[in-house]
């Protein structure tokens, strides 16, 4: 029998029927089953240095230790006396904020690398909690096989058409939408909890992925934001106890009603539990928009090429469209009138894929591989020198592979991507075809905000949109006007604000 408290059992004074509850506490003892039950397990954790980003973002790391209980007020004391917080302003001293995540695609990571960024800038010490990076617990081992089950969804979905219309989209779009899918999370989030045995429980928490703000809420933290991805309501990313935020006032209309979520209307979120804050971007991108906006024009004037970033994403998927678009642009490329970035992440394979398949692109790739510093010099180099050809960017360290990317957006002219957390990035934007029906409405956003193109699904017409960037180079132009005007709107302002809520509360 569900208790009175059971998150499972009830969402916003919403009941869970019997049938779905009595699935989702199956589901949880199926895993503890398989992976063990360590609910009564002592961890302890310490605070260490960050590969890559740590030092750029002033943000630390969390790992499993065998000594004694971590002391976050005193460790961000020391961090601050060595001279790491850089930017502090408003009188904040270095208070410590955590940033709950997974990595599930690159997505998650990049929505907690602008909460660390917004939370350096704003003075506060932020800590990196990645719940899939303790192999020894079972929520991480939990966490592994579903991020494994969803790599495969994603990679099939564009392998197999009929997989893709059948399951995967309607999946996407619509049964992580339904509000019982959100028992079973419950249930599961219930067994990642005991990995905050030693964090106080007033501490700030910012939660990227869903799971971590469900397992904060159920280890009894009592700060909790639950930042909320995408642009499409869904019941998956629901963490009742926490403050919900989303980017765009459609999410916040759509989640306050519960839209879609039931076949008839449910009782709304109530008062307090949600914000509308404003798209989740980095410090270091908001605070250049003008710089980098002016820098593109005046690159355009002076008829350089266009630099295009393509960004691949963590699953692989979508191989021939890259492909497509490499073959396209390189001709472009050999006359100087475009500049091709490529982003692989942390799948060298991909590249290779790429380099066997696109006849001439090995022989005009310079490779930076494994070379962050190498990396960020180039892009920023690049900000104000010439960029020609094609270079190539892996790197195993899963922070070099994603953050790669924002040092390189500030140097492009248009970002290639589909309508992923990229969607709500201040850069010129080529949406591509989707990979998962959830990610269409941050093609919309994007499309009406103005600062990228609408989705488009077709191959031909996205390298048909690339022949009209080449023909007419005003089209970055007007998208950097549209990003200035959403920049004085405070449309980019969200990571600022969510951090805000997560010392503050909402107010």
């Amino acid at each position: 029998m569900a208790s009175t408290n059971d998150r499972a059992a009830e969402v916003f004074g919403n009941p869970i029927d019997k049938k779905t509850y009595g699935k989702a506490v199956k589901s949880k003892e199926k895993y503890a089953k398989k992976y063990g039950d360590d609910s009564a397990a002592i961890y302890h954790l310490a605070a260490c240095e960050l590969p890559v980003v740590g030092e750029a973002l002033g943000v630390r790391n969390l790992v499993m230790c065998d000594g004694s209980a971590l002391d976050l007020a005193a460790d961000a004391q020391a961090h601050a006396v060595q001279g790491t917080i850089g930017r502090a302003v408003d009188g904040a001293s270095g208070q410590p904020l955590i940033v709950g995540n997974i990595r599930m695609g690159f997505g998650h990571y990049r929505i907690s690398m602008a909460m660390a960024s917004a939370a350096h800038a704003m003075g506060y010490t932020p800590y990196w909690l990645d719940l899939a990076s303790f192999p020894q617990t079972t929520g991480s081992k939990v966490i592994a096989h579903q991020n494994d089950l969803y790599s495969m969804g994603s990679r099939l979905s564009q392998a197999l058409p009929p997989f893709n219309a059948l399951y995967w989209e309607p999946l996407n779009s619509e049964g992580f939408r339904k509000l019982t899918y959100n028992a079973p999370d419950q249930k599961n989030a219930e067994l990642m909890a005991p990995i905050f045995r030693d964090i106080p429980a007033d501490t700030p928490y910012v939660g990227t992925h869903v799971w971590p703000a469900q397992a904060a809420i159920h280890a009894g933290l009592t700060h909790v934001v639950n930042a909320i991805p995408d642009n499409w309501p869904m019941a998956l990313h629901l963490a009742e106890g926490s403050i919900h935020t989303v980017q765009t006032p459609s999410s916040y209309l759509g989640y306050h009603q519960l839209r879609g979520m039931a076949k008839k209307p449910l009782a709304p979120m109530p008062e307090g539990s949600l914000v509308y804050t404003g798209h989740y971007v980095d410090h270091e991108l908001v605070s250049n928009i003008e710089a980098d906006c002016a820098r593109r024009r005046a690159r355009l004037q002076g008829d350089g090429p266009i630099r295009y970033l393509l960004s691949v994403g963590g699953a692989g998927a979508q191989q021939d469209l890259f492909i497509a678009i490499c073959e396209h642009l390189l001709p472009y490329v050999r006359s100087g009138q475009a500049t091709l970035l490529i982003n692989v992440g942390d799948h060298e394979k991909v590249w290779h894929a790429l380099e066997k398949k696109v006849d001439g692109l090995a022989e005009l790739a310079q490779c930076h591989f494994g070379d962050f510093g190498q990396v960020a010099r180039l892009a920023e180099d690049a900000l104000d020198g010439e960029l020609s050809g094609v270079h190539a960017f892996c790197d195993s360290d899963i922070f070099a592979a994603v953050y790669s990317s924002n040092l390189l957006m500030r140097c492009s002219d248009v970002l290639i991507t589909k309508p992923s957390e990229f969607s709500f990035y201040p850069v010129p934007k080529l949406m591509i075809h989707r990979v998962g029906g959830h990610e269409a409405w941050g093609a919309i956003r994007a499309a009406e905000v103005g600062d990228g193109t609408y989705e488009i699904d077709d191959t031909a017409e996205v390298l048909a949109m690339i022949d009209s960037f080449q023909r007419e180079p005003q089209l970055v132009s007007f998208m950097c006007d549209r990003i200035e005007d959403a920049k004085r709107l405070g449309i980019y302002d969200g990571a600022y604000k969510v951090i805000d809520l997560a010392v503050n509360g909402v107010r």
